[in-house]
């Protein structure tokens, strides 16, 4: 009953979040740190998998959230919308109302054997190589798209809103906010169903001691290639949605400060913890935003005090001056995140149904 009370909740909150955008009791600014919350979300989650979960060190989550990004966007505008390049929609864009969340999995499931390949490589690897080996593959896809001129190149890509505003004419409701909610909601759960499965169970033996798991007749290699795909293939939703949230993409939206990001979330929330995976993702959202109102006065008071040139913005200086600063901190006092390896369920009983597995019930 409680874990019924707990979804009908969930349901309440996220009826109650599209609601209030569709009758403008909230700004579209609002509406778009929300989306970026559930983005994060996604984003700081799925890493959790490999780096927390598993016990791998993965630096380049951004890579796979720009495949993803590209192939839903490109995918859109090709099937919804007329473009200069690819010519007329393939299909009606009124379909894009039934088939948006089939393009944006898609893009999950490219960015998925993405992972794959990045896997494949990295099954007698770990720590400081597997860091490696996923920033060069963060570089390698930035730098293959930013050589495509088909899909704009360094330039980037856009037309993603004309798929949107289909949708709207069919419908008036707050449609990328009804996908970031959903979208954010699913890839929790499927994490959550993944670390109770025989596979969850698996790649945190990985981490424990990946040869006495081996001993234990843990079959590593497929633990590891599941938590890849997953990983990855979840970063690519959340690539897929940031596109058309925006409407635009861009190869460097993706590098590796984006992946740097994903980092800080994981660890500032806690290990092998997808409630401070969620929690540290709606903070660091919060920061972020925050800033964009701190960092304008400073930068006024550095032109005032001649500290810097008056041609010389500081926003962005000082972004990556405070994101690094949380990981330090974080580190020094708080190594183990703020959450640590614990979930809700360990604050609040009536939760914990939540992180059993069925089979176990």
């Amino acid at each position: 009953m409680q874990k019924h009370s707990f979804k009908l909740l969930l349901f309440v909150f996220s009826l109650g979040l599209i609601l209030a955008a569709h009758f403008q009791f909230i700004d579209q600014y609002v509406i778009t740190v929300i989306m970026l919350m559930g983005i994060n979300i996604i984003l700081s989650s799925s890493l959790n998998v490999v780096n927390g979960y598993m016990g791998e060190f993965s630096c380049g989550h951004a890579g796979f959230m720009c495949v993803g990004a590209y192939v839903s966007s490109v995918l859109s505008v090709i099937l919804f919308t007329k473009d200069r390049i690819f010519g007329a929609p393939l299909l009606a864009p009124d379909l894009s109302l039934f088939l948006f969340p089939g393009v944006i999995l898609i893009g999950g499931l490219v960015a998925a054997l993405a992972g794959l390949l990045v896997a494949l490589p990295s099954f007698k690897t770990r720590g400081d190589y597997l860091a490696i080996i996923t920033i060069a593959a963060n570089y390698i896809i930035i730098s293959g798209i930013e050589n495509l001129d088909i899909i704009g190149g360094p330039r980037g890509f856009q037309g993603m809103k004309r798929v949107i505003n289909a949708m709207e004419d069919r419908l008036d409701i707050p449609w990328m906010l009804l996908w970031v909610v959903l979208g954010t909601i699913f890839s929790v759960w499927v994490i959550r169903r993944f670390v109770a499965s025989t596979y969850g169970k698996g790649i945190i033996a990985i981490c424990q001691d990946e040869v006495a798991a081996e001993i234990m007749s843990v079959n590593t290699n497929k633990m590891k290639v599941a938590a890849f795909m997953l990983s990855s293939g979840l970063a690519g939703i959340a690539g897929g949605l940031f596109a058309h949230v925006y409407g635009y993409v861009n190869p460097q939206s993706f590098n590796i400060l984006k992946s740097t990001e994903c980092l800080v979330m994981v660890y500032l929330g806690g290990m092998a913890s997808l409630s401070g995976s969620v929690l540290s993702a709606v903070i660091f959202t919060l920061l972020i935003e925050a800033l964009r109102f701190v960092i304008p006065e400073l930068n006024a008071l550095a032109h005032h005090l001649r500290v810097i040139p008056e041609s010389y913005e500081i926003g962005q200086v000082w972004k990556w001056v405070i994101i690094p600063l949380i990981l330090i901190l974080t580190m020094q006092f708080r190594p183990e995140g703020l959450m640590g390896a614990r979930e809700l369920g360990d604050f609040f009983p009536f939760l914990k149904r939540f992180y059993r597995n069925r089979t176990t019930e």
